[in-house]
Parts: structure tokens; C-alpha cells; sequence
């Protein structure tokens, strides 16, 4: 119990002389220096705040103008056209204005800080007008035209040097609400080559009526809500889309994401989890104080940023009708899962982020721990592994008081979710099954190791390989991708390991152990529990993934071809997809809207008119080169334009879907509204971003690459692709389907060709 003593700050005794009080020093200075640290969090938040709400003016700027407004004076130059001298008539007689001199450079340090906050709104609205141009997206490579350049030199001049994080939020653009009929001219555009003649018809019917009568009301209110709302989609669709399902999260939801599998650093699982939690705080703490560079688009155009906020020290609360997001602003701690037991482990020693090798001594320390689990406890996390009401149900029923409240807060007050599994896996390019194993893994586990309404969980297996499985409400796969970019470049290239495989430094034994998490879990949640186990173990065991890596060419071949990587992975999709089911279906792909406040996603409708042009000519087999190269670029340029468009604003799906929750509100049916919502996405598809963070050279060291992640069918009948164009000359596929399907099979032979 000697971590129990830790958590007392004094103890009293009473004796027949009084009370004897007995302060432990220790925990006082703990206290204290926690006290320091919270403050020190937040001035540093206020200084953040301040130079963010005035970027790009700075404090050099304001001196700059202050002194400019003083000097002018010494010329007899008054630069404030008779504003200083008005000023002046309307201070206050006396303190702190006693001599004429004190009240005029007092009335100019005033003129100078409004001239300066009209520059700054100035400036801001001049780069959120110029941000809101997106011509350059649609001009040939190499063709840019001399607007888009004096475009681009406006932009970078107003940007402003070293931005924080967030320094561009209040400078972005509002994502445009689409006019109705062009999105409804480019929904039937989508699914005209999908449908026969009677059902095209039918649907063509609905969409005049659903633009001519239901959506000119419907549109109204979308756009008053673009107006005073940030983004007139994420909201609804964090809430709709994410927090209201009621079905499992893991499989349906949740993602996972692959370590490096062509390098390895370390087989001591302990010390590669010690380099890799000291990196993820510390890029938490760059994080908190907005150290981070924005992702920019081309070095120039800044994306979004919002979504990162809520990367740690987050849960997804289960609740009966809707689940909700728990922030916390800090946490000191992490929630470790081990052979059925739960841990908590401190990150800091008083204000001190804890090193690497004392990280990997606290995660020894859990392994080897022979305690065995308590009861009910080993397969406790099941419960977020199930339906979101059972879990919402047993939540306030079991876990509301008492030590099972305080453990699960621990859990869900934890920064991350560690999961120290006793199997290993990596990827070997010898055993073809390797990967595949290794993804199955990560995406489910074996339903009660990893906590999935956490944030993330850092998966550790015992050859020292890692993994992340990420809950997906709060935000979208670029985000955790560009955490754990730093993750992996911090762990090769700037922490390092001894000879042996441990962390570098020595550690220090009287750290306290982890703290073992208690738990009194009645035989009425013990049965919620398995159940909630069976559940999520029928999804996983009916998961069929395969993953692999595809040698032959990369995105350095493909460029040369001048073709847009993506826009070929696509068409070769569509290929494989055509020639596995003879027949063509619905296919979404991910694109990003972050170009705009708030942004997460848009879908691509990656099945054009134009793309099974050209599977049908190269199935046929009848068709010359050249032919088959004019119709392959035609569908290449009109995936490319699609996609554009989404990233711009001008995308299909989500104006529908909006419209859709309108008229949920407002009682009003649209045929039309509910058969596209309905509509199944049989392929359903993503490409992975990577080298978001410039930590090393790609070219310098080509083998350390990662190989994505992946995500489960969204359809009962369908696929779900996920790929990572990595490097120059390599491609990673995780395909996902379902065994119950008979309409499906992730094996190699569907895309061997």
C-alpha cells in the first residue's frame, strides 16, 4: 500500500494529550510544485493567447508604431491628422497625467495601439479574403498563371514570421455552403453510370421535386446557421455521424495505425514504450504551449488546426441516447492495461517530466508484477468494446461510486490508454500473413485489451513493436498521424537506445511503483461485461483484413507517367473492385476540408463516368494503347477535379447531409434526402497522409517507413480500402471485409491483377 501513502498529504492521531498531526513533507512538496507548474501552464496559455489574438502584429510591431507616432512629432509632423491632440482634451484631470508632456505621450501611445489593432484586423481579413482563393488548386502543374502568383506573394507577406499553431484560426475562411441545385446536378452526375435507365429516371424525378419544393426552406436555414456557426457541418457531424451511434465503436468506428516495419530499434518492450510515451508528452507539452508548426499546404496555404486540441487527456463518455467528449486540460497520468490488470502511472516526479528510463522502469515494473486480476476486472474493457447503451447502462450502474468510480476515473482522466500485450508481432516480408496479423491486432485485439473510447491507445506487444488504435469522433487520421510522426522520428533519431536496448540514462529506483487500480465488480456487471464481450468478439471475429506491401512501383513511377498518385490508386481500385464483382458500386474516399475553420472531411466519389469508362476498355481487352492512355488520363483528371472540389467547399455529401439533419428538425420528409442518406458505400476508401513533419530525409533514410493503418468494411457487403503511398517506390493496402458476406473476399487474387 505504499502508493496509498503517497496520496497523503498528512495523518492525525488522537491521544489523550490532544490531536498529534503528522505532515509528510514529501507529499507537500509535491504539492507545491504542482501548484508551480499549474501556474506557470497558464501564463503561458495567457502569453499564448495574447500573441495569438494579435498575430501577425507583435509587441515589437506596437513599439514600432508607438515610437513612429512619438518621432513625428519631433518634425512637427502630425501623423495623426489632430487624433493625438483630441485625445489628449479627453484625458482625465490629474494622476497620472500631471504635466502636458506626460498626457501627450500618453494620447499617442493610445493612437498608436488603435493604429496598430486596425493594422492587425486589417491584415486578417486581407489574408482570410485571400485564403478564401482557391485557383490554384485547378491550374496544371507547372502552368501557374501570374494572378495565382501575386497571390501567393501576398499571401506569404501577410502571414506573417513563426506562427503558432493556432495563429491562423480567426484568419481562415468559413467553409461556403454549396448552392442546391449544383449539388444536386453533381449527385446525379455520380450516379448516372451507376443506375439503369428506370432507376435513373425515378431518381432524377425525386431530385427536381426535393430542389424545386423541399430544399429552397431547408437551404435557408443551412445558411443562417453558416453565418454564426464556426462551420456549418462538423458540429452535426461529430454529433450525427460519431456520438449518437449506438452500434459498437470498435470495428464500425475505430482505427488503427501501424509502426515502422522495415526497421526496429529496440526487442525490449519496456524501453521502446519508455522512448515512446516521454515523446508523446512531450509533444503534448509543445502542444499546450503552441509550438507546433501549422501544417501548410504547399509551404504556404495553413490548415486548420482545431481538431488537435482534444488529442490527449480525452474519453468518449457513453451515454444512452448520445455519447459525449470528455476534455480535461491536463492529466498527470496514464491508464496501463497488462495480463487483465489496470495500472496507473505518473508522468511527472513533481514538475519533472519523467525520463525515458524511468518510464521504461515503471512499465517493467507492471510486467513483471505477478498479482493476478481481480474479479471481473480482466475483461472489464469489453464494456467499451460493445453497444453504447449496455456500456452507458452498466456505467451508472456499477461504476457511479465507490472504488469502481475512482478507478474509472483514473482511467478516463488518464492523457492515453497503454496496452502492454503479451503476444508479438511485426511485420515479416517472408510471411505473408505477418501484416495482416499485425493489423488485426491493432484494430481489435482481443476485444478487452485496449480501452476503446479513450482518445488513443498506445499498443505495445513484447518484441518491442507498437501501435495505436484511435477512437474517431474527435478528430480525423492526419491528426494522429502527425503525432505520431514525431513519435517515431523522436524515438530514432533523438532519443536512441544503449547497446542492449534500453533507454539511455539511468533510472531512479525510489520512484513509487505504478498505483494497481481496485476494483469491486458485482456478478450483475460481470455478466454485462461478457456480455458486451461476445458482442464485440462476433464483429472482430467476422473481420477478414489483409494488408500488404505492393513492391513493384511507387509514386515516383506513377509521376513520372504525370498522373496524380491518388487518381491512380483510385482507377486501379475501381479496376480491381470491377473484376472481383463484375459490376461497379458507390465509392467514397476521404478528403479533407481543413482549409476552412473547423474543417474534417468531404467525401470523393471516386466511381466517375469516366472511370468505368476505362475498366470497361481494359477488361475488354480490345482497345489499343493509346486509346486505353486517353481514357485512363480522362479519368485521372476528372478524379483529380473531384477531388478538388471537395477540398474547396464544393462537395456532395456533406451539403446533403445537412440538409438532411434540417429537415429532421423541422419535421419535413424528403424522399429524395432519405434514399441518398441511405445509399451504402460498397468501397469505401482512404488515403493515409504522411510526412507531415520534416524530422528526417525520406531520400537519406528510405527504409523508415510506416505502414498506415486501416479500418473495417463500413458496408455489411462491402470493402474497406486503406493505403499509404510511401516513399518513391513502394505502396502499403489494408483491405477490409466481412466473412458473413458472400459477396466479398479480402484475399490477394482480387488484386493481383
Amino acid at each position: 500500500m505504499a502508493e496509498a501513502h503517497q496520496a497523503v498529504a498528512f495523518q492525525f492521531t488522537v491521544t489523550p494529550e490532544g490531536v498529534d498531526f503528522q505532515l509528510s513533507r514529501e507529499v507537500l512538496k509535491h504539492i507545491y510544485l504542482s501548484v508551480i507548474r499549474s501556474w506557470k501552464k497558464r501564463l503561458i496559455r495567457i502569453k499564448n493567447g495574447i500573441l495569438r489574438g494579435v498575430y501577425p502584429g507583435s509587441p515589437t510591431s506596437w513599439l514600432v508604431v508607438v515610437m513612429a507616432t512619438a518621432g513625428s512629432s519631433y518634425y512637427n509632423v502630425d501623423i495623426s491628422m489632430g487624433l493625438v491632440y483630441y485625445i489628449q482634451r479627453w484625458l482625465p484631470e490629474g494622476r497620472p497625467y500631471r504635466t502636458p508632456y506626460t498626457r501627450t505621450l500618453f494620447s499617442m501611445a493610445i493612437f498608436s495601439t488603435g493604429v496598430w489593432m486596425m493594422g492587425i484586423f486589417f491584415f486578417r481579413q486581407t489574408l482570410k479574403l485571400l485564403l478564401s482563393y482557391h485557383g490554384w488548386m485547378f491550374e496544371l502543374h507547372g502552368q501557374t498563371s501570374h494572378l495565382t502568383r501575386v497571390w501567393a506573394v501576398c499571401v506569404r507577406l501577410l502571414s506573417g514570421r513563426r506562427p503558432m499553431l493556432y495563429s491562423f484560426q480567426t484568419s481562415l475562411p468559413k467553409l461556403p455552403v454549396p448552392s442546391v441545385p449544383a449539388t444536386v446536378h453533381r449527385y446525379l452526375e455520380s450516379v448516372e453510370h451507376l443506375l439503369d435507365d428506370e432507376q435513373y429516371y425515378r431518381m432524377e424525378t425525386l431530385a427536381k421535386e426535393f430542389e424545386e419544393k423541399t430544399a429552397p426552406r431547408l437551404q435557408k436555414y443551412l445558411v443562417l446557421k453558416s453565418w454564426w456557426a464556426t462551420n456549418y457541418v462538423s458540429d452535426w457531424w461529430e454529433e450525427y455521424v460519431y456520438l449518437r451511434g449506438r452500434n459498437p465503436i470498435v470495428v464500425n468506428s475505430n482505427y488503427y495505425v501501424m509502426d515502422l516495419v522495415l526497421v526496429k530499434n529496440t526487442d525490449v518492450q519496456a524501453a521502446r514504450l519508455g522512448n515512446a510515451v516521454h515523446a508523446m508528452i512531450t509533444y503534448r507539452r509543445k502542444l499546450d504551449r503552441e509550438e507546433i508548426k501549422p501544417v501548410m499546404a504547399l509551404g504556404l496555404v495553413p490548415m486548420c488546426s482545431y481538431q488537435m486540441e482534444r488529442m490527449f487527456n480525452t474519453t468518449r463518455i457513453p451515454g444512452k441516447d448520445t455519447d459525449v467528449l470528455q476534455h480535461l486540460p491536463d492529466s498527470r497520468h496514464v491508464a496501463v492495461y497488462h495480463k487483465g490488470r489496470f495500472f496507473k502511472v505518473w508522468l511527472y516526479e513533481g514538475s519533472r517530466l519523467l525520463k525515458p528510463r524511468d518510464l521504461e522502469m515503471q512499465f517493467q515494473r507492471i510486467l513483471d508484477d505477478p498479482s493476478p486480476p481481480q474479479p471481473g476486472e480482466e475483461r472489464l474493457a469489453a464494456l467499451t468494446a460493445g453497444g453504447r447503451v449496455e456500456w452507458a447502462q452498466a456505467r451508472q450502474a456499477f461504476f457511479s461510486s465507490g472504488k469502481n468510480k475512482a478507478a474509472l476515473d483514473a482511467i478516463e482522466r488518464a492523457a492515453f490508454f497503454v496496452a502492454l500485450d503479451e503476444e508479438s508481432h511485426h511485420y515479416d516480408p517472408e510471411d505473408e500473413a505477418s501484416l495482416s496479423l499485425y493489423g488485426k491486432a491493432l484494430l481489435h485485439g482481443n476485444c478487452y485489451n485496449r480501452w476503446f473510447d479513450k482518445s488513443f491507445t498506445l499498443i505495445s506487444f513484447k518484441n518491442g513493436q507498437l501501435g495505436l488504435n484511435t477512437e474517431h469522433a474527435w478528430a480525423d487520421a492526419p491528426i494522429i498521424g502527425h503525432l505520431w510522426e514525431f513519435v517515431l522520428g523522436t524515438d530514432s533519431f533523438h532519443l536512441g537506445y544503449t547497446e542492449t536496448g534500453h533507454c539511455l540514462g539511468k533510472p531512479n529506483p525510489v520512484l513509487p511503483p505504478p498505483q494497481r487500480l481496485q476494483w469491486d465488480i458485482p456478478k450483475q456487471c460481470q455478466a454485462v461485461i461478457e456480455s458486451s464481450y461476445q458482442v464485440a468478439k462476433a464483429l472482430a471475429d467476422d473481420v477478414e483484413l489483409y494488408c500488404f506491401q505492393f513492391l513493384p512501383f511507387g509514386k515516383g513511377l506513377i509521376k513520372k507517367c504525370r498522373t496524380s498518385p491518388d487518381a491512380f490508386v483510385q482507377i486501379a481500385l475501381q479496376l480491381a473492385h470491377f473484376r472481383d464483382r463484375g459490376k461497379f458500386c458507390l465509392t467514397y474516399e476521404a478528403s479533407m476540408t481543413r482549409m476552412f475553420r473547423e474543417g474534417r472531411t468531404e467525401t470523393v466519389r471516386s466511381c466517375t463516368r469516366e472511370s468505368t469508362a476505362f475498366v470497361q476498355a481494359m477488361v475488354q481487352g480490345r482497345h489499343l494503347n493509346e486509346d486505353l492512355q486517353r481514357l485512363f488520363r480522362k479519368a485521372a483528371e476528372k478524379h483529380q477535379n473531384m477531388y478538388r472540389l471537395a477540398m474547396t467547399g464544393a462537395g456532395i455529401d456533406r451539403h446533403l447531409f445537412c440538409l438532411y439533419v434540417v429537415s429532421k428538425y423541422l419535421g419535413v420528409e424528403s424522399p429524395f434526402l432519405a434514399e441518398v442518406l441511405s445509399e451504402p458505400w460498397r468501397l469505401s476508401t482512404s488515403q493515409i497522409a504522411q510526412f507531415q513533419i520534416r524530422m528526417f530525409d525520406p531520400n537519406k533514410y528510405p527504409k523508415h517507413l510506416g505502414a498506415g493503418g486501416g479500418f473495417g468494411p463500413v458496408a455489411d457487403d462491402g470493402y474497406g480500402v486503406s493505403y499509404m503511398i510511401a516513399g518513391e517506390n513502394t505502396i502499403f493496402f489494408h483491405v477490409s471485409s466481412k466473412f458473413s458476406s458472400s459477396e466479398t473476399v479480402s484475399l490477394p487474387c482480387c488484386y493481383s491483377a
